[in-house]
């Protein structure tokens, strides 16, 4: 088995992973999924400079063959920009349970008749 169809098949799995828990309707999944999702383009972004072996990825004068440097950068900044993704994430389903109580992302109880007063902003006295 090939080393391309072994990563192309992570590829997909993680994509597919993903995207089935980024459909769920609690936020932990959806957190877990959208990271998933971050992970399949860092390979996918990480395979665009092909699979080479012995091969330095700086530009070095006596070298005659290199290895693209460009997608080890893109996948560099993609793990930054995708970490910031996450915390964010993370930071609004925390944000969204304290003020409804609940991790569900349809909010399909809450509207069906369940009064919900908002929450005062005010000390309690």
């Amino acid at each position: 088995m090939s080393m391309e169809f072994l990563l192309a098949s992570a590829i997909g799995t993680l994509t597919a992973a993903g995207v089935y828990m980024t459909l769920r309707a609690r936020t932990f999944p959806v957190i877990i999924g959208l990271a998933l999702l971050s992970y399949a383009v860092n390979l996918f972004l990480f395979s665009m400079g092909r699979l080479v072996v012995d091969r330095p990825p700086i530009i070095h004068p006596l070298a005659t063959t290199y290895t693209d440097p460009l997608p080890q950068a893109l996948v560099l900044t993609a793990i930054v920009i995708s970490f910031g993704m996450t915390a964010l994430i993370v930071v609004l389903a925390l944000r969204s349970f304290l003020e409804t109580g609940s991790d569900n992302v349809a909010m399909r109880e809450m509207n069906e008749g369940a009064n919900i007063e908002p929450r005062s902003e005010e000390a309690p006295r």
